[in-house]
């Protein structure tokens, strides 16, 4: 069945996104800003977000897009980025204290108290859970540093062919420069789903925290792990700037379904869930439009050396000193190239001649 490319000519936010690459990660046919769905089977609903996924979780394969590659502000959806990152970097039964820069951070938090010690699991369930921005500085602290988070998740982005997304801050709050797509958001999301302590922290819905006395109890702000049958979990985001974004997954009858969405002007669970059962309904019987890219192999995903000289390539001592000759220093057949030259050939001769002396001595 082939595919059809519905392309809608829709304006866009200035500086929110970018134009799609030349030859698209997962596929030409998600290159388009427009809609992107399979013939042959009944077409995807209708949602209000800017840019959407969906996609089969257990095959790769992509079932419907829209501007799949447009790159957007992803408020804390991009804390599932920070969670896949570090959950393998980070001892989930150390303990810690977190700063007073953690503790004081905008934004969503799920309340840290520098009197309080936490389990690096109690954070990334505050993280997930609760999106709180508070744990994201406090996981990237441990993790040495905001600089090196930074780093650690713009890596972990290029391994997973996530070319779209720029990682600015751990907790998703809105900085120039940063930015991610649906399509990267289901890639991230479906390399999470393989993580049993990230899938674990997205699907619980209710949890104790500590508090400097005691405990209190956190929920998940996924509405859909209350309301969809099957819902795996994953996260959600908000800021002014991004609008609403998610990205979620559910499992019926052993298959897995991702969707992600970008650019919502919000109320979005009913639209989500409608494009989740529409992914289950056509799974096996609709011609892919695209597909989730598997992850780069470490060699190709690590950082390439910078390349050095050889040896064989580096001009000589009297090469570099005769490129800089002048009249001044020039004399016939090239037998002093210069007084400062002549003047250390003649030191090394005299030191070696030295040695050689004090050696027989």
């Amino acid at each position: 069945m082939p595919v059809t490319a519905l392309i809608a000519a829709a304006s866009l936010t200035s500086g929110t996104a970018h134009a799609a690459p030349a030859t698209p990660v997962g596929g030409e046919a998600l290159g388009s800003r427009g809609l992107v769905a399979p013939e042959g089977v009944k077409q995807p609903p209708k949602s209000k977000a800017t840019s959407y996924v969906v996609a089969d979780a257990d095959t790769g394969q992509v079932l419907a897009a829209k501007d799949a590659h447009g790159r957007y502000l992803p408020a804390s959806t991009l804390k599932t980025l920070t969670a896949l990152t570090l959950i393998p970097k980070l001892d989930k039964n150390r303990s810690i204290r977190p700063s007073e820069n953690a503790c004081n951070q905008e934004g969503s938090a799920v309340g840290l108290s520098v009197k309080t010690t936490y389990k690096i699991e109690d954070l990334f369930r505050a993280l997930m859970m609760s999106s709180g921005n508070d744990a994201a500085m406090a996981l990237a602290e441990t993790n040495g540093g905001l600089d090196k988070t930074m780093r650690d998740m713009n890596a972990e982005a290029k391994r997973l062919q996530a070319n779209d997304t720029v990682a600015k801050t751990p907790s998703g709050l809105d900085k120039p420069g940063q930015s991610s797509s649906a399509y990267d958001l289901a890639l991230i999301a479906r390399a999470g789903l393989a993580n049993s302590d990230f899938k674990r922290y997205i699907s619980t819905k209710v949890a104790k925290f500590p508090a400097p006395k005691g405990y209190y109890e956190i929920s998940n702000h996924n509405k859909l792990l209350w309301r969809y049958n099957g819902m795996v979990g994953v996260k959600n985001g908000w800021t002014t700037k991004a609008q609403a974004s998610f990205v979620g997954a559910a499992t019926r009858d052993g298959h897995t379904i991702v969707v992600s969405i970008m650019r919502h002007e919000g109320g979005f669970w009913d639209e989500v869930a409608d494009l989740l059962d529409w992914g289950f309904s056509v799974r096996g019987k609709a011609k892919p439009v695209g597909e989730l890219v598997k992850p780069l192999p470490d060699a190709q995903a690590a950082p390439k050396p910078a390349a050095s000289v050889t040896p064989a390539t580096q001009p000589s001592l009297l090469e570099r000193a005769a490129s800089k000759q002048t009249d001044s220093t020039r004399t016939v057949g090239s037998v002093v190239i210069g007084g400062g030259l002549l003047f250390g050939l003649i030191w090394l001769g005299y030191g070696i001649r030295r040695r050689r002396v004090r050696s027989r001595s």
